[in-house]
C-alpha cells in the first residue's frame, strides 16, 4: 500500500493528546506519513515534538484576537506550504485552522480535502451570523468527519450540508489511564475534599459556563437531598460562571452538599472518577463529550442528558441514565433510576461499552478507512 501523505492544520493549540498517539502509530506503522502547519500566536513547542518524530512541522504566526485577519494573512503562508510539500491529503480540525486551509488546499489543487467537525454548536448558538462561514468550509471539503451523530445532525440541519458528505468517527482515548488502580489517589482526593462519609458522592468535571449546565445539577441537588441526606456534589473546573452557582448553592442552602474545587489536575482525573459512585453531566450540547467516555472507561456510573458519542451507541437504563430533558427534576429523577437498577451494573455495562466504542484504536481504524475510501473516489 502506498504511504498516504496527510497534512493537519491546527489553531492556538500547543499540544493534542491524540494527535501524539497518531504521531506514534504513524511513525510504528509506516503507512502514513504527517506534515503539520500550526496556527499560533507563539511558535508552538509542539513542532519539538513533530520532529522527534520525524515528520514536518511550520509555525504559521496567527493571533487569534484578530481572527479574520489572522486567517487572510495565513492563507498566502498555508498555499505556499502546500504547493512545496504536496500532500495527498489535507485535513483540518478547529474553525480557525479550518477556513484557511480548505480554500489554501483548493487554490493548491489538493484533491482530497477533509475536515473534522468538533466544533458545529458554537458560531450556531454563540455567533449565528458566522455560520455561513461553517457553510463555505464544508462546501469546499470534499469529505467531513463528525465526531458525533450529534454534530452531524446539526450540520444538516442547520448548515444544509449534504448527509452523504459527512461520516461519524468517535474520539478516542488510550484506556490504560483508566483502568488502573487509583484506589489509593481515590482515598486521599476523598480526605482532602472533607467527604467523611458522603454517599453517594456524585460529581461533574466541566468549565463553570452556562451551556455546561451547572445551575440544574443544584436543583436537581436540592431535590435530591430531601431524601438522600449524606448525597455530595462536586463541581471541577473553573469558569466565569462560579461567582453566580456559588450564590445559587447558598441561596438552596446547599453549601454543605456541594463542593467546588477549582482547577483539577489533569494527572488526577482518572482517580476523581474512582472516588465519584455518580457522573452527572449536564450539557446543553456536547460535540463529542471526552468526560463521559473517561468517566465510563473508569467503571463509573454515567446520568447525562442525550448528548455527544455517548447517545450514539448507548442503551438507556443499560450503560448510562439519560436524562430526557434538561431540567433539574429530569437529572434528579435519572440519578435516582441509577440508584434503583444499581450502581455497579450501569457502571460495568459503561465500562464494557466504552471500551468498545471509544478507544484510540477504533479512532485510528476510522480514520484510516475515511482516508483511503477518499483517496479511492
Amino acid at each position: 500500500m502506498k504511504q498516504i501523505h496527510v497534512l493537519h492544520t491546527f489553531a492556538n493549540n500547543d499540544g493534542v493528546p491524540y494527535i501524539t498517539w497518531f504521531m506514534e502509530r504513524a511513525a510504528r506503522e509506516g503507512n502514513v506519513r504527517y506534515s503539520f502547519l500550526l496556527l499560533c500566536a507563539q511558535k508552538p513547542k509542539m513542532l519539538e515534538e513533530i520532529r522527534s518524530f520525524g515528520f514536518r512541522g511550520k509555525w504559521v504566526p496567527f493571533n487569534p484576537a484578530r481572527r479574520k485577519w489572522g486567517m487572510i494573512t495565513a492563507l498566502p503562508r498555508m498555499w505556499w506550504q502546500m504547493l512545496r510539500w504536496r500532500p495527498d491529503i489535507v485535513h483540518g480540525h478547529l474553525f480557525d485552522d479550518t477556513l484557511p486551509a480548505m480554500v489554501s488546499a483548493r487554490m493548491a489543487g489538493i484533491r482530497v480535502r477533509i475536515i473534522t467537525r468538533q466544533d458545529s454548536g458554537f458560531h450556531l448558538f454563540y455567533a449565528p451570523k458566522w455560520v455561513f462561514l461553517d457553510r463555505l468550509a464544508t462546501k469546499l471539503a470534499t469529505r467531513v468527519i463528525a465526531v458525533s451523530g450529534d454534530t452531524k445532525r446539526l450540520m444538516v440541519q442547520h448548515e444544509k450540508a449534504s448527509p452523504a458528505k459527512i461520516g461519524v468517527v468517535h474520539h478516542g482515548i488510550d484506556p490504560a489511564p483508566y483502568l488502573a488502580d487509583h484506589a489509593a489517589g481515590a482515598a486521599s482526593l476523598r480526605r482532602r475534599l472533607n467527604l467523611g462519609d458522603a454517599y453517594p458522592v456524585v460529581g461533574t468535571v466541566a468549565r463553570l459556563i452556562a451551556w455546561k449546565g451547572h445551575q440544574h445539577i443544584i436543583e436537581a441537588a436540592r431535590l435530591l437531598v430531601k431524601d438522600h441526606p449524606r448525597m455530595h456534589f462536586i463541581f471541577c473546573g473553573t469558569g466565569d460562571q462560579e461567582e453566580v452557582l456559588r450564590q445559587r448553592v447558598k441561596e438552596a442552602g446547599l453549601d454543605k452538599h456541594i463542593t467546588f474545587t477549582g482547577w483539577v489536575d489533569r494527572r488526577s482525573i482518572p482517580a476523581l472518577y474512582s472516588m465519584l459512585d455518580i457522573y452527572l453531566h449536564a450539557a446543553d450540547h456536547e460535540p463529542f463529550g471526552f468526560v463521559l467516555a473517561e468517566a465510563m472507561m473508569s467503571g463509573t456510573p454515567v446520568v447525562t442528558t442525550r448528548t455527544g458519542g455517548v447517545a450514539d451507541v448507548a442503551e438507556d437504563g443499560r450503560s448510562v441514565i439519560f436524562a430526557e430533558e434538561r431540567s433539574g427534576k429530569a437529572l434528579a429523577e435519572g440519578v435516582q433510576r441509577a440508584l434503583d437498577i444499581g450502581l455497579s451494573t450501569i457502571g460495568q455495562e459503561g465500562k464494557n461499552l466504552a471500551l468498545r466504542s471509544f478507544t484510540f484504536d477504533r479512532m485510528w481504524n476510522g480514520y484510516m478507512e475515511e482516508y483511503g475510501n477518499a483517496l479511492a473516489h
